[in-house]
């Protein structure tokens, strides 16, 4: 192929006038009925970086991404890193390191914020401002379960968190429950709660919080190479999730409600017609559509019972020795399945490729038949 370029760098400008979403794909704009007030926020996962700006939108194609937003005088912007405000309405946000295009983040308009401080890092939690009240009195455990989750994670993995600070912004109209972007998770408003509610509910709150904490680590600083492994970053954060509030927070009883719900959820999926092995063939995932389809109880439930017999099976300190491997290896890079068992492997005597075989590669439920002598 003779592209007439010369040797050497080269730079490409795309300038374009993208549409704003109603759909949550894209960058979604939203006008708050109580007050006239205007929210922008960016939901780029699989595929939609490219609804926002030019990119070559692969998992595998990480880059630094350098951000400037223009916005009206009385907003703040987030990002991924940390926003400065230089006046007119004019915002720069710290370069990013190596992230794939899909996380990617921007939230901006006039954000009621709650701020605090913890281990030399900046935490945020962020809400409409007619949520405001709601917010505030919430923010005492919102901050110190974040906080909590945050140092068991620390104690777990030899990596420290490898973002400039740590931000959740709870967003309107969101089309899904959180999204792991670097530095500034989004969730859906309804988490910020308007009304009594029962502790179940701030108990399932928290594991979304560890959930999206663990994809810091498990899919923004190691990430998939390709979507077949989509259900690594899932299960990875749902197992990890669940057991981190489980000993950092005092919800101990957080398996019982794995065990009696979320379970269920991955039964259910197994035993129709479209069941699909844990981890799919590369070959059964060619495109991002075929990806979709596999976002499910199985990639989610079933995959984290998966990993927590693992975890057992291994011993923890195993398990996570596997884990640690895996993260200094991968850091700010991509990894596949085979990658993790390998990590997994080098930790223990156990057979781990024969236990992947089994529990990962088929599908379907078990079936226990009784023998009577």
């Amino acid at each position: 192929l003779r592209t007439g370029l010369a040797p050497g760098p080269h730079e490409l400008t795309v300038e374009a006038d993208m549409a704003y979403s109603r759909t949550g794909e894209g960058m979604h704009r939203f006008t708050d009925p109580a007050d006239g007030e205007t929210y922008l926020y960016t939901q780029l996962f699989l595929d939609d970086a490219r609804r926002v700006f030019a990119a070559f939108d692969q998992p595998d194609l990480k880059a630094h991404f350098d951000l400037t937003v223009t916005a009206p005088p009385h907003w703040t912007v987030l990002a991924n890193g940390t926003t400065t405000h230089h006046g007119d309405g004019r915002w720069t946000a710290a370069t990013t390191p190596l992230i794939s295009p899909y996380l990617v983040a921007v939230a901006a308009g006039p954000w009621h914020t709650v701020r605090t401080d913890h281990r030399g890092l900046p935490f945020g939690i962020h809400c409409r401002r007619s949520l405001a009240p709601h917010l505030d009195a919430d923010a005492t455990e919102l901050l110190s379960t974040t906080t909590a989750l945050f140092d068991r994670y620390h104690e777990k993995f030899d990596e420290p968190y490898p973002f400039d600070s740590y931000d959740q912004a709870f967003v309107p109209e969101f089309n899904a429950g959180a999204m792991e972007n670097p530095g500034l998770v989004t969730f859906r408003d309804s988490y910020v709660f308007r009304s009594a509610v029962t502790d179940a509910e701030r108990c399932s709150r928290a594991v979304t919080i560890a959930h999206e904490m663990a994809h810091m680590w498990f899919g923004d600083l190691v990430t998939l190479t390709w979507w077949d492994d989509i259900w690594l970053n899932e299960s990875f954060a749902e197992y990890m999730g669940y057991q981190t509030v489980a000993e950092a927070t005092r919800w101990t009883h957080v398996w019982t409600d794995f065990a009696a719900g979320r379970k269920d959820w991955g039964y259910d999926a197994d035993q129709r017609p479209t069941t699909h092995p844990v981890a799919p063939d590369p070959e059964a995932v060619p495109d991002t559509a075929s990806a979709l389809l596999n976002f499910d109880g199985i990639s989610y439930a079933k995959g984290a019972a998966a990993l927590r017999q693992l975890t057992a099976w291994l011993g923890e300190k195993d398990f996570l020795a596997g884990i640690n491997r895996h993260f200094t290896r991968h850091r700010f890079g991509n990894a596949t399945l085979a990658d993790f068992l390998d990590n997994l492997a080098s930790a223990t005597d156990r057979d781990v490729h024969t236990w992947a075989a089994a529990w990962l590669r088929t599908s379907g439920v078990d079936t226990l038949t009784a023998h009577a002598t």
